[in-house]
């Protein structure tokens, strides 16, 4: 066994999202899970230090970001329209989705699977929800940054990714929303 599960990790690089918009600079889904990871480490920190509300332990919601979208290195970044386009499209591309986390998690010594399962496969129920507010907030920040280079092609997906955020009706996510958004949009000297 030649072990490429690191390997195919390194190369989530190579994987560019938003692939049917003009973009002003590109993004790609390991730029995307650190910038998830980050968030979700801090949403999970908001619900518990914050608001004292109970919350997964936050470093495990950073390394389930981490991973959310590494069946992506043998898939490719399906774009959100056509993968929620109707409800037959987004069931077989789920299970698209989970048999490239089973063949990823195959290239792992047997006994490391278990430890990564939970992540690769996005099975565990306690860290999904700050893993998904998390991807979508990135998906938002993303936006912004287009918004601010002038690029009204995100217009629709910043009011899509904002409308789907407040629905999500996450407070740690609010909370966010409310004191650490507005930043995104200053540029380095305003910061």
């Amino acid at each position: 066994m030649a072990n490429e599960f690191y390997a195919l990790m390194g190369r989530m690089r190579y994987i560019t999202r938003w692939g049917l918009m003009r973009n002003t600079f590109s993004e790609n889904i390991a730029e995307h899970s650190h910038m998830t990871a980050v968030l979700a480490h801090a949403l999970a920190l908001i619900r518990r230090d914050i608001l004292g509300l109970p919350t997964p332990d936050p470093d495990k919601c950073a390394v389930a970001a981490l991973y959310h979208d590494s069946s992506e290195i043998l898939t490719g970044d399906l774009p959100t329209p056509i993968k929620y386009y109707n409800p037959s499209i987004k069931d077989a591309y789920k299970q698209v989705e989970r048999t490239a986390g089973n063949r990823l998690l195959d290239m792992l010594p047997r006994e490391l699977r278990q430890s990564y399962e939970g992540y690769v496969l996005e099975s565990d129920e306690e860290l999904l929800p700050f893993v998904k507010a998390a991807d979508k907030l990135s998906a938002h920040i993303k936006c912004l940054e287009e918004q601010k280079a002038g690029n009204t092609e995100f217009d629709s997906a910043a009011r899509q990714t904002w409308e789907a955020m407040i629905a999500m009706d996450r407070p740690e996510l609010n909370w966010f929303l409310e004191n650490c958004l507005a930043p995104f949009v200053l540029n380095l000297d305003q910061l």
